[in-house]
């Protein structure tokens, strides 16, 4: 076997299983397996120097394929269910082994990098990747040790990331082909059957989601975070597509991070070393550091070109709506270094509200704080998630659902003792329609969006008069600089009222009904921010 690289002392894969390996190219330079990528004829250039590739079949997560090994440590603990599949310890050896088996004789790519910007809470990782352009991911996202540090560095989480290799569900116990595997005894990630690189940071974020909760009191959070000028924090949980990257990467205040943090008695800390931004409708007039960041280093993944160039056609989405682009947070001018930032001032929940019933934004009560964050309503957008073509209703527990390997309640008691204790302003954002549901209305504008964020960190909205909104009684601003008044209240933007009525009744009896699950346990106060819901005889 040849190593080529900056290989840590007294490291070897022969210790990971790995000594059959034609090759081991360790801690690569990005220009190097930007330089590999191409050519083995994986990826081209942009105009701009980003490298642009295509992940294949899956251009999203696939949430039915994600499984958490059951045994001692796990049985008890792990909120087992459709979100967390079971997956049998011995099924997992047998895996661990075919892959293992499959790389042996091929060229892989190492990379050694860490979790936490706290160092309290680092972890150390070690991904094996069967592609350069996916180490290339792996070196945007997560944090990068020093040359220093890689001479002595020793992982705690292994992912070995095989996208060639398809499981046999007879044999391996998978649903299908692709899989995402988590071990929380051995401290090992198996990803085989997918080259969609989401599912690398994924794994690591549902690593953090249980360690840091379970074990250390600290609130894992699927979230973006930025800093303004005086210091304040402000924090935005949303799920994929309601603008979580775009409203966090603002001129005028520096940035945390785009999509994962910890929340401990001291800080705000972001997980990863770089961002994963979605690149649907990309521009440099409405979001100049995300289009400014696409350059060399960078990963575009399945866009499309203007026809006999290689300029991105961001408005092509052909291949996906779920266009991306990964790199690191030091490609945004006014990125956080460390990436750590003071409890937070203001907390903003984004929901993308295909239903336009939600106003632009709206105050919460800590009870209803609560409430909206165990129901984490939004709409998924097309594209994030395979089969998924148009906004469909959802409700995902803690803006993050997928990636809880502990129940809700957890999560949320965490955050509700840390909102009580910091006395912290929560705002309900929707980023979805306006004047009537999907295919009636209109999404919001991203300015108006700006405005009203804006308005709440700087305390204008502390100024205005509120009115409250029927059925889901969400006090809201009836004026805000930058925005048109008649879009503040959701009914009166409506021509319809009589519809408007009967979509509320929809959505609110929506929420209750998801509610269900979660409402043995739960205070009255917080069941008391329910929607209001019609008895009809």
């Amino acid at each position: 076997m040849n190593e080529f690289g900056i290989k840590p002392k007294d490291q070897s894969l022969s210790q990971l299983g790995l000594g059959n390996v034609e090759a081991a190219y360790w801690n690569l330079h990005p220009a190097e397996l930007v330089e590999e990528t191409i050519i083995r004829g994986e990826g081209v250039l942009t105009d701009t120097g980003a490298l642009a590739v295509d992940t294949g079949e899956f251009t999203g997560r696939s949430p039915k394929d994600k499984f958490v090994v059951y045994d001692d440590n796990t049985k008890d603990s792990v909120w087992w269910g459709d979100v967390n599949n079971r997956f049998e310890a011995d099924k997992f050896d047998l895996l661990h082994n075919r892959m293992l088996a499959y790389l042996s004789g091929k060229e892989v790519f190492v990379r050694d990098s860490y979790a936490c910007a706290d160092p309290t809470y680092r972890i150390n990782i070690r991904v094996v990747n069967e592609t350069p352009w996916s180490n290339l991911f792996a070196y945007n996202l997560f944090l990068r040790p020093t040359a220093a540090e890689l001479e002595t560095f020793k992982h705690e989480w292994l992912i070995i990331n095989a996208p060639g290799f398809k499981a046999d569900p007879k044999i391996d116990g998978t649903r299908q082909h692709n899989f995402a595997i988590l071990n929380f005894t051995k401290k090992t990630i198996l990803i085989g059957g997918t080259a969609y690189t989401g599912e690398i940071k994924k794994g690591i974020f549902a690593v953090l989601n249980y360690i840091l909760a379970h074990e250390k009191g600290v609130l894992p959070m699927h979230c973006s975070a930025n800093i303004g000028k005086d210091g304040d924090t402000a924090i935005f949980f949303g799920l994929s597509g309601t603008g979580k990257t775009t409203l966090s990467a603002d001129p005028n205040r520096k940035l945390i991070g785009d999509d994962e943090h910890g929340w401990s008695d001291k800080s705000v800390f972001n997980f990863e070393g770089g961002c994963y931004a979605k690149c649907v409708n990309l521009s440099a007039e409405k979001e100049p550091q995300i289009f400014n960041a696409v350059k060399f280093g960078s990963l575009l993944e399945n866009i499309n070109f203007n026809e006999g160039t290689v300029t991105v056609n961001y408005d092509d989405i052909s291949k996906t709506e779920n266009t991306r682009v990964s790199y690191p947070s030091s490609y945004i001018e006014n990125a956080v270094e460390p990436a750590v930032g003071d409890i937070p001032k203001n907390i903003f929940f984004l929901t993308c509200d295909a239903f336009g019933v939600l106003p632009p934004i709206s105050k919460l009560t800590p009870e209803q704080a609560m409430y909206h964050f165990i129901s984490g309503y939004t709409a998924k957008v097309a594209g994030t998630e395979m089969g998924i073509t148009e906004p469909t209703l959802t409700f995902s527990a803690c803006f993050g659902k997928v990636f809880l390997p502990l129940h809700p309640a957890k999560y949320a008691t965490l955050l509700g003792n840390k909102l009580k204790k910091h006395k912290v302003n929560v705002w309900l954002l929707n980023t979805g329609w306006v004047g009537g549901k999907y295919g009636v209305g209109s999404r919001i504008k991203l300015s108006y969006t700006r405005a009203l964020i804006g308005a709440a960190l700087t305390g204008e909205l502390d100024k205005v008069e509120y009115g409250v909104t029927p059925y889901f009684k969400l006090k809201f601003p009836k004026a805000c600089p930058g925005v048109p008044a008649e879009i503040l209240e959701p009914k009166n933007a409506w021509k319809d009222k009589a519809d408007f009525d009967k979509t509320a009744q929809t959505l609110a009896g929506n929420f209750v009904k998801n509610f269900e699950q979660y409402a043995s346990g739960t205070s009255a106060d917080i069941l008391a921010a329910a929607p209001l819901v019609a008895v009809t005889a």
